[in-house]
């Protein structure tokens, strides 16, 4: 049997993995009687730890959150990995946190047994971080992971303020699934509640994320696993709109300013049909200006839309 002071690290180790432990369990996983565990719990209760019982048939034990951060126990693989993933968080998107994460990797190698500094500094030593410079809007404020992680966490609804790759704001009222890093990007994975569809959201595109405090039911993910599900939301091709315009001028003219760029039929001597396929609309809008002539929208829906919108917005600038 081990000694009592090599066992409590083993017990305190199983406690941090575990969120609950049945006692049973926890006994035959250490070698030791329930009543040998009940007072290896004791021990760790003297020394600070916040250790709750649920007694009867089916009792055990959880580690709870303290008053202070208690001294973690980790194991070799544990602690490579933390070291690595501190070293990646300080070269990170994730801003107020890499001046953290040196002090904290400093910790964390000044205690490791020479064997794993070797490895850390062997991985470190064969890996090129991608220095292409920070995406435009894409660092992160990390009390803003902090608070989706805990949603995630607790299956609590979620409200925030987003905009889209078209400039769009939106509110946002979702179930909160997975957060998927993918290069120096975040992705929530979550429900939305008013389009009632699963979505991914760039994490540094939403703002002021605020649990509701109503829990739910998760639902079933339609992908394997929330890293599938961005990947192939990324994978997808922009929405192809096809656009017919009628314009109230001669072909010939029309092709002079925008034909380099799209189909324009004569339909008679004043008139012409301007087709063209496209994933964004600000092109044929632009397009329509440049051509300085009256103009019929054909197709689709959503041009008018934009027109209408740009319209109101260009009135209000010129009063």
């Amino acid at each position: 049997m081990a000694n009592t002071s090599d066992r409590t690290l083993r017990l305190l180790s199983l406690l941090q993995t575990h969120r609950y432990w049945p006692g049973a369990e926890l006994a035959d996983r250490l070698g030791v009687s329930v009543r040998t565990l009940r007072r290896d719990i004791d021990r760790l209760r003297e020394l600070g730890y916040p250790v709750h019982a649920q007694r009867g048939i089916e009792g055990g034990y959880q580690l709870a959150a303290g008053a202070t951060l208690p001294p973690l126990v980790i194991d070799d693989e544990e602690a490579v990995a933390l070291a690595v993933g501190l070293q990646a968080a300080a070269q990170g998107a994730v801003a107020g946190i890499a001046e953290s994460s040196v002090r904290v990797l400093a910790k964390v190698v000044q205690v490791m047994p020479a064997r794993l500094r070797h490895r850390v500094e062997a991985l470190r030593a064969v890996t090129v971080p991608a220095d292409w410079g920070r995406p435009v809007g894409a660092e992160i404020d990390s009390s803003v992971l902090t608070t989706i992680a805990l949603a995630c966490r607790d299956a609590e609804r979620l409200r925030f303020a987003y905009t889209d790759a078209q400039g769009r704001a939106s509110d946002r009222h979702v179930e909160p699934h997975r957060l998927v890093p993918v290069g120096r990007r975040w992705y929530l994975v979550a429900y939305d509640l008013v389009r009632h569809d699963w979505r991914s959201f760039r994490v540094d595109r939403l703002s002021a994320p605020d649990g509701t405090g109503a829990r739910f039911l998760p639902r079933e993910l339609p992908a394997a696993d929330a890293a599938e599900f961005v990947s192939g939301s990324l994978r997808e091709p922009p929405r192809s709109y096809r656009v017919e315009v009628l314009v109230d001028a001669p072909a010939a003219a029309v092709r002079t300013k925008i034909g380099r760029w799209c189909s324009v039929e004569e339909i008679d001597a004043e008139r012409s049909r301007v087709r063209m396929t496209t994933d964004t609309l600000d092109w044929p809008a632009m397009a329509m200006g440049v051509v300085g002539a009256d103009f019929q929208v054909v197709e689709p829906q959503e041009l008018r839309d934009q027109l209408s919108d740009w319209g109101a917005r260009f009135t209000r600038a010129t009063r």
